[in-house]
């Protein structure tokens, strides 16, 4: 049962849990373990290595792909019931998104829908459901694993070990990047700033008069995300919000509604539901500027300005990121750019963008500026961006001293599945396991 959960995890993460009919159902069907009081049957297997193939057609060169699925399975099984009687809870919501994400990915392997259901013998429905019950099984068995292994921690005698067991297997280390960033979005012209007041002035003047927050939002607010839940932002910590509207939010008492506030995106009225310490429920309403005609030379101006006041000692690059730059998530840094979900700064240059990719490359030594640039994302607005590089380290194996922090999450990642699958095995002792051949 080696590394049965976990270890084949990059291809038995996205294949089917529970299932008893489809492809294999054209043949007797048959017991092929008993776990407890539940069965694995043959049919199981076989649909998830029909699914594996297609999504990951490498493994066909995989002769134990089979009993690797159903070692799984097993594993699965007892573990789920831990977590079941654990009462781990997952999020819905995630669940709903990653499912998403995973039909459209798999539906994109098939011709049409009715190819796909053909394929595996039920509806596209019941195939969506048993993707986001399989994922909501993954998940509950991530959030036990991460409980159990909640606190684990290595010593510096214990990083040194692995390394030494480790270090000719241990991966390159791709060349990275730190960078920072000043944008700033084209103006709209006094034309368009004159006619969205006017628009939200007469808005307010109603909320004045006494009328529903709620229900102007719906009627007029022109942010698509939140207008038809009544203006409603949900809670949104500091450093979340564009700067303006966050320092007119963090000044509202509860119930509150402010004066009308300017941003790039137009102008807002606001009312702040609640406040927890750092965290705020806000709703608004927006009446946007007509970007129809940007001012984009005035942008493009004040950057090059920055620029060469930087570039003079003038001016502190931090210090005009956090003053200037439109991108709130990087101004509170100076401008650093972070992982949205890690937090880390640096950035393996392979994986930017195609156009950032060009500006770093570029830039030799830390602290040199690039150019002003308009960058067009793949979605949203265009912008113009000045751009600083912190840092640049090479492609390089891993070492000790220099990359100790990278070896310390890696030694930590090692002893946590090495413990979890001692504890999973502690769990297999209490459990009646029986397996036939497949």
């Amino acid at each position: 049962m080696k590394k049965s959960l976990f270890g084949c995890a990059a291809i038995i993460a996205m294949v089917f849990a529970g299932v008893s009919q489809g492809a294999g159902a054209a043949i007797a069907d048959r017991i092929v373990a008993v776990v407890g009081d539940e069965m694995i049957l043959q049919s199981e297997v076989d649909e998830q290595a029909m699914m594996t193939l297609y999504q990951y057609p490498e493994a066909k060169n995989n002769p134990s792909l089979k009993a690797s699925i159903l070692q799984n399975l097993i594993t699965r099984k007892i573990v789920l019931t831990k977590a079941r009687l654990d009462s781990i809870e997952v999020d819905e919501a995630d669940i709903e998104k990653r499912g998403e994400e995973r039909m459209m990915f798999l539906r994109s392997r098939f011709s049409s829908i009715e190819e796909m259901e053909s394929t595996f013998s039920k509806s596209y429905a019941i195939i969506e459901k048993e993707i986001k019950d399989d994922i909501r099984n993954q998940q509950l068995i991530n959030n036990l694993r991460r409980m159990k292994m909640t606190g684990i921690t290595v010593s510096y005698e214990e990083v040194e070990e692995f390394y030494r067991s480790n270090r000719d297997k241990l991966p390159q280390v791709r060349e990275a990047v730190e960078v920072s960033q000043i944008i700033m979005y084209p103006q709209v012209t006094a034309a368009a700033r004159s006619n969205a007041l006017a628009s939200i002035q007469e808005i307010q003047q109603q909320l004045e008069a006494g009328a529903n927050f709620a229900a102007l939002a719906k009627q007029y607010s022109q942010d698509p995300g939140s207008a038809r839940f009544g203006g409603d932002l949900g809670y949104s910590r500091r450093g979340d919000l564009v700067k303006k509207f966050e320092e007119v939010v963090f000044g509202l008492e509860n119930g509150e509604i402010s004066g009308i506030v300017e941003t790039r995106f137009g102008y807002h009225i606001i009312q702040l539901l609640d406040k927890e310490l750092d965290a705020v429920h806000t709703r608004h309403i927006l009446i946007a500027f007509d970007r129809s005609t940007l001012d984009a030379s005035a942008a493009n101006a004040k950057l090059e300005e920055i620029r060469r006041n930087v570039l003079s000692g003038k001016a502190d690059f931090g210090e005009m990121a956090r003053q200037y730059s439109d991108d709130a998530t990087s101004a509170k840094f100076g401008g650093v750019i972070r992982h949205a979900e890690t937090g880390e700064t640096m950035f393996a240059v392979s994986a930017l963008r195609d156009q950032l990719k060009e500006v770093v490359g570029s830039l030799e030594n830390e602290g040199d500026l690039s150019e002003v640039v308009r960058v067009e994302p793949e979605s949203g607005a265009p912008f113009y961006a000045l751009f600083m590089l912190n840092r640049r380290v090479p492609a390089h194996k891993l070492e000790l001293p220099s990359d100790y922090a990278r070896l310390e999450k890696l030694a930590i990642e090692e002893k946590q599945n090495r413990l979890f699958q001692q504890w999973i095995n502690e769990l297999q002792k209490e459990v009646y396991v029986k397996i036939s051949d497949i």
